[in-house]
């Protein structure tokens, strides 16, 4: 299931929600310019497959390394949040960002601006430690907004469980297009990331996917949510 849209308005323009938008856009453009493609063993549960990963360029300096900042801790943790706007590939920035488009503008209507940006830092940074911790000696290099947006996820679910979500829904050869409530469409996606973490086993990027730190973004941004006195009997207050 693929969400294309919500049917849930806003009182203000989700200007912080566009800029973060805009610039992982900006960012992955620059990235792109400036680096190369080089080959990676990636262990899955198949063994090891090569694949190719983007290491390169602003990537090379900038992205999230577990095995360097368990050893030098004070030294890396700038690209705890560099790499938050580094992405792999094109698929892997279009859906962070339409993800972050779908349910970012509803929560920073909720938080306010300054709040959101402290909001969605806030998850990022417990994200990217959840998948240190998962596998500390890990050297592959990690890069992308997920664990942040996994966070704004948590928060719509907690705030708006029965939004409406337009979702995409490819069956074998055909395609369909639904109206399914958000619990469905984000719980959907909390299922598989457990699954998978737990069917590919250990806290290596296992197929090339963090999903120890979309776990741990998600469980961020429930706590920080519910922590606010947000989202309690299907309250809350916008500031």
């Amino acid at each position: 299931m693929i969400p294309l849209k919500d049917y849930n308005p806003t009182r203000r323009f989700p200007l912080v929600s566009v800029a973060f938008i805009v610039l992982n856009v900006l960012v992955f453009i620059l990235d792109r310019i400036s680096g190369h493609y080089e080959p990676l063993l990636i262990e899955t549960a198949r063994g090891l497959v090569r694949t190719r990963q983007f290491v390169g360029g602003l990537s090379a300096d900038f992205a999230l390394v577990p095995a360097v900042l368990t050893s030098h801790p004070f030294l890396a943790l700038p690209t705890v949040f560099s790499s938050m706007f580094l992405h792999g590939n094109w698929l892997h920035i279009a859906s962070n960002m339409l993800y972050l488009w779908i349910f970012g503008n509803n929560v920073e209507d909720v938080l306010g601006r300054m709040r959101f940006i402290v909001f969605y830092f806030t998850c990022g940074l417990v994200a990217a430690l959840a998948q240190v911790l998962s596998s500390p000696g890990s050297e592959i290099p990690m890069v992308g907004a997920s664990g942040a947006v996994a966070g704004v996820m948590g928060a719509y679910l907690l705030l708006f469980p029965h939004a409406r979500i337009l979702t995409f829904v490819p069956i074998i050869f055909f395609f369909t297009f639904i109206e399914v409530p958000a619990f469905i469409i984000i719980g959907y996606w909390v299922l598989l990331q457990f699954l998978n973490a737990n069917w590919l086993g250990g806290g290596e990027l296992r197929g090339g996917v963090a999903y120890f730190a979309h776990i741990g973004g998600f469980v961020a941004g429930v706590v920080f949510m519910w922590l606010a006195g947000m989202g309690r009997s299907g309250g809350y207050r916008r500031l």
